[in-house]
């Protein structure tokens, strides 16, 4: 038995990935929808919205905007998030872009040696958002039809963020390096140029490609397994381990599909079948402000290869989805004119 419990444990990841191609197979139909809808979903919404981000993103990076945002900001990143003023890009253009730029420009800084390890860790807790395109253009407009509702998101959504900040600013505090060397082994006597401005600009083009088509490849795999999922009735079985709860299905199913992807989630999240309008936008500020194991491995692919540890920023999302509901919440039950009821 325990030679048995022993290869299960060693093939793991064999034995998943052969479910997943026989699943493949056997529902082969529903999962070409689910994979087309997916191609569609991103095509459609996240593609225009956040392909030009990530190019400007670049394209600031390689000029002297850091060190600029260094001089600005020390005095508002150090004391409240316990990270350098040059670590405000990654807030700023995390927030503005959208996943995974949070977690590369982190990466980025680290590498300049503009931050610690640790400093980077505490910055992927929390810079790394769905950006305002995305919440006010794709989940307020085309999903919600209320450009109030997407304004009303973006704003608990950053809340959240700023707080799980805060919370982090003592991550691993004592293992900080004393030294910290400043832009050493940087490029920040480099800046743009006419001569340079043709290969500085394919390479952000390319850079932005890559990452853009990553997102894609997550968004149409998590929309397959969410049809696997569908097809073999997990969320349903799931949904009936809640039932002691008095919660109904209806509601758990959004919530367990953000919790795999949060494009797929927020869409059916959007389109739950409620009197009161506003548990809706609740589920969603959940759902966004947790991001998805989609977003999750997306971070991670990004970070393993610069050896931050992808803990802080599993805490940071759990941290900020139950902040961003209870913010909601709040500013639902604050502001009368903001409740919505069909």
């Amino acid at each position: 038995m325990n030679c048995i419990v022993i290869s299960v444990k060693k093939n793991f990841f064999t034995i998943l990935f052969l479910l997943f191609t026989v699943s493949l197979i056997i529902f082969s139909s529903s999962n070409l929808e689910a994979a087309k809808s997916g191609l569609i979903l991103w095509s459609t919404s996240v593609l225009p919205s956040l392909f030009p981000f990530f190019i400007a993103t670049e394209l600031l990076y390689r000029t002297n905007f850091v060190h600029i945002l260094g001089k600005l900001f020390t005095k508002f990143m150090r004391p409240i998030f316990n990270v350098p003023g040059e670590s405000a890009i990654c807030l700023i253009l995390g927030t503005l872009s959208g996943y995974p730029m949070g977690a590369k420009l982190a990466c980025n800084l680290k590498e300049s040696k503009v931050c610690t390890k640790y400093e980077a860790e505490r910055l992927i807790a929390f810079t790394n958002n769905s950006g305002p395109l995305f919440i006010i253009a794709t989940v307020g407009i085309s999903m919600f039809f209320s450009k109030e509702i997407g304004f009303l998101l973006l704003i608990t959504h950053l809340l959240a963020s700023l707080t799980v900040g805060f919370l982090f600013r003592n991550w691993k505090k004592n293992n900080d390096e004393i030294s910290r060397n400043f832009f050493s082994n940087s490029k920040k006597d480099e800046t743009i140029s006419f001569s340079n401005l043709g290969e500085i600009l394919g390479d952000s083009i390319k850079s932005s490609i890559n990452l853009i088509m990553t997102i894609g490849g997550f968004i149409v795999l998590f929309s397959v397994i969410i049809s696997i999922f569908n097809n073999l009735c997990i969320f349903d079985k799931l949904s009936s381990l809640f039932n002691v709860f008095g919660i109904p299905k209806e509601i758990l199913t959004p919530i367990f599909s953000g919790i795999l992807e949060v494009t797929n989630g927020l869409k059916l999240s959007t389109s739950l079948q409620t009197k009161n309008l506003s548990l809706n936008i609740i589920i969603s500020s959940i759902i966004l402000g947790f991001g998805g194991i989609s977003v999750m491995l997306q971070v991670y692919s990004v970070i393993s290869k610069h050896g931050l540890s992808i803990k802080p920023y599993i805490y940071g999302k759990c941290l900020q989805a139950i902040f961003a509901g209870i913010y909601t919440f709040i500013a639902l039950q604050a502001f009368p004119l903001l409740t919505y009821t069909l």
